[in-house]
């Protein structure tokens, strides 16, 4: 078995680290390059570095602090916020990082993935998933304009990807969020993460907006259902607040990997100690 990874998360607005909960009540939690090379000593498997107003603010990411942070750290590094061309990707792989973390762009047009892991490859292609419940955001039927024009346009993928109505009445379904969790698009997220997949995506970054920053740890259902339709690993995010949630997320969640940022960013638990703990109980870590 491969060794499971331990992901801290650098979520970046005005070039500091912040913490919210729910994707709100944002929080600043120190600098990033400081906190990244603090992750680096500690033996991070990887950083992923999110610069959450990016696409919001329609701006292109800060690329001076990318920078700044892949000069100083030797573990593979993930960044994402505001990539709209494949230029913005070249970019970031010159700055110094790993892996690419898109999301808006990606619903927006799908066919963006692909030409991105044409070009660049799918090992560095990671599509980021910010999903919630509809039962807990009691979901309706979404405005024409919310939801993506290619989707309205093909009866193909807007019968395969589009929620309705009836289609909300069905037990663990999620809908795929945008813009830093502020646009719902009404897109089945578990059928995203396949479709996804399907245009050359190596890798999801899944996080669940209901357990963001709550501390109750990750939405299993949701996990395990995603990590169970694709192929390609699955990095579990939002409501880590002890050890055990890691394990759950790996083991009872099917997660190739987790992430987690307010247990490390507030050194409740290090990085040693999480994997130490995983070590413990069976899961194969790299210590």
């Amino acid at each position: 078995m491969l060794a499971k990874r331990i992901i801290p998360c650098l979520d970046v607005k005005d070039g500091r680290v912040v913490k919210g909960v729910k994707f709100v009540e944002i929080k600043d939690a120190g600098d990033p390059v400081e906190n990244a090379i603090f992750y680096d000593e500690q033996g991070a498997d990887e950083l992923v570095f999110l610069d959450i107003t990016a696409s919001h603010e329609e701006r292109k990411i800060i690329l001076d602090v990318v920078e700044k942070t892949a000069t100083d750290v030797f573990m593979p590094l993930t960044v994402g916020g505001g990539i709209k061309v494949l230029d913005d990707i070249r970019d970031l792989l010159n700055a110094g990082c790993d892996k690419v973390s898109i999301n808006t762009t990606a619903v927006n047009n799908p066919e963006f993935i692909r030409q991105a892991a044409e070009r660049f490859g799918s090992q560095c292609i990671v599509v980021a998933i910010d999903a919630k419940s509809v039962h807990d955001s009691r979901f309706d039927i979404r405005d024409p304009e919310d939801v993506p024009e290619w989707l309205r346009q093909t009866r193909e993928f807007s019968e395969r990807l589009l929620i309705t109505h009836d289609a909300s009445r069905i037990t663990d379904l999620w809908e795929v969020y945008t813009h830093g969790g502020r646009k719902p698009k009404g897109i089945n997220a578990v059928e995203w993460a396949r479709y996804m997949e399907e245009l050359g995506a190596g890798e999801i970054l899944l996080t669940s907006m209901d357990r963001d920053g709550t501390k109750e740890g990750f939405d299993l259902k949701l996990t395990r259902a995603v990590s169970e339709a694709v192929s390609i690993p699955v990095i579990a995010s939002g409501g880590v607040g002890n050890l055990e949630h890691l394990y759950d997320g790996i083991v009872k969640g099917k997660a190739d990997a987790v992430l987690a940022a307010s247990i490390f960013h507030y050194r409740e638990y290090t990085i040693r100690e999480a994997k130490e703990y995983l070590k413990a109980k069976g899961v194969p870590v790299r210590l």
